[in-house]
């Protein structure tokens, strides 16, 4: 399979390294794999990312899908000339989970000119399906 990536040269120890001192570092996240066509990070369902119930908070599982979906993308694009900036995301939280980890993929939907668009399924470490998101990136020339 042809890979959709602009530059064959990434690895994940640079995307972690990328991550270092932001929100995604912050609450535990971390590239896991990257595969011709998709992307994959894994977050702890821990203090950092549970809400008061006990429970993984909706608001960390839409800051998972968005970081691995805008690093897709990131990956995609010619970084000297363009840059990508998330318009919109929507997520379905479909099953609670209380510990361990979650694991992102995100799979493109659309890859065009001025926007890509991102399937991410967040699964907990028995596979089930914890939350299905959509994000929608633009696509900007570097001025």
């Amino acid at each position: 399979m042809k890979t959709i990536w602009h530059s064959l040269d990434v690895s994940l120890d640079t995307l972690n390294e990328l991550s270092e001192d932001t929100m995604g570092a912050h609450l535990g996240m971390e590239f896991t794999e990257i595969g011709p066509d998709y992307l994959k990070m894994m977050m702890p369902v821990d203090h950092r990312t549970k809400q008061p119930y006990g429970l993984l908070h909706g608001g960390a599982s839409v800051a998972l899908a968005e970081t691995v979906g805008s690093m897709a993308s990131a990956l995609i694009i010619d970084q000297g000339k363009q840059m990508c900036v998330g318009m919109e995301i929507s997520a379905n939280h479909l099953r609670a989970v209380k510990g361990g980890y979650v694991h992102a993929c995100a799979k493109p939907l659309h890859i065009g000119a001025t926007s890509h668009v991102w399937d991410i399924r967040i699964t907990d470490d028995e596979h089930k399906l914890i939350c299905v998101s959509r994000l929608t990136m633009a696509i900007l020339a570097k001025r």
